[in-house]
């Protein structure tokens, strides 16, 4: 379909390609598909089935030790500390707790879905404000900011592509979500999806497309975990920037059908 064309369209000389397309340099919030300019975490639009299993671990900065404002317990080592484990007093958010620590996760892009969906409710169970009416203003507050942020990193580690986003800022590699793509296949790939999606005829067209777009959004996931294996940090934004144009490409599709 629209991939076909395409391949007819990238066999032209590079010079000419480069011609036509130099002028349609582009940033995602330049694109015809009118979504929200920022990669907002999300809960994924696309199927579970993105979860990919590469093995590759990568370090962070580990919880320090904290001590309960209301009973001076210490807080352990091996446990986020959200909530003192001695009195059970909801503690003040600590921003050294990354979004996985606070699942209990190993730190790489591969997840499994099941198991963070069950640590998300145990979460909103002790924190969740109307469970907490009766205690202090003081504990209330940290309560709703743990909470909040307990939701925030639920949504982002369940998105393949907020996950990779904020993977990448653990290792201290900014994602430049506005940034302009210089790659020519790409452009010339984005310019033909744009058309197909106004030309298609109707929901099973636009649905075919869908699925032609979930494939490949997929394998830019498989190539962001490959080049976060190898620590080929340019490779892994570049598949990010692939994946946040197939993402907005499918969000347009589904306001259409």
């Amino acid at each position: 379909m629209w991939t076909k064309k395409l391949r007819t369209l990238t066999s032209f000389p590079v010079a000419l390609l480069r011609r036509e397309i130099t002028t349609f340099s582009v940033s995602p919030s330049q694109l015809h598909f009118p979504v929200s300019s920022s990669i907002s975490p999300q809960v994924d639009q696309f199927p579970q089935r993105y979860d990919f299993s590469g093995r590759f671990h990568f370090c962070s900065e580990a919880a320090q030790k904290l001590i309960c404002w209301n009973c001076n317990a210490v807080s352990s080592t091996t446990t986020p500390f959200l909530v003192c484990n001695a009195c059970g007093c909801v503690q003040p958010v600590d921003q050294s707790v990354d979004y996985f620590h606070i699942f209990g996760l190993e730190k790489k892009y591969g997840i499994e879905g099941e198991n963070l969906e069950r640590k998300y409710k145990d979460w909103q169970r002790k924190l969740h404000p109307d469970l907490v009416h009766t205690k202090s203003e003081k504990e209330k507050e940290y309560a709703a900011e743990q909470s909040a942020r307990v939701i925030n990193a639920y949504r982002t580690l369940t998105d393949p592509l907020s996950r990779a986003i904020y993977i990448l800022k653990l290792e201290g590699v900014h994602v430049d979500e506005e940034e302009r793509i210089d790659d020519l296949e790409l452009l010339a790939e984005i310019m033909e999806l744009r058309e197909t999606v106004e030309e298609a005829a109707n929901s099973q067209a636009l649905k075919q497309i869908q699925g032609e777009i979930q494939g490949k959004f997929e394998q830019s996931s498989i190539s962001f975990a490959n080049a976060l294996q190898h620590r080929k940090y340019e490779e892994a934004v570049a598949a990010t920037q692939r994946m946040t144009y197939y993402k907005r490409a499918n969000e347009e599709i589904v306001k259409k059908l």
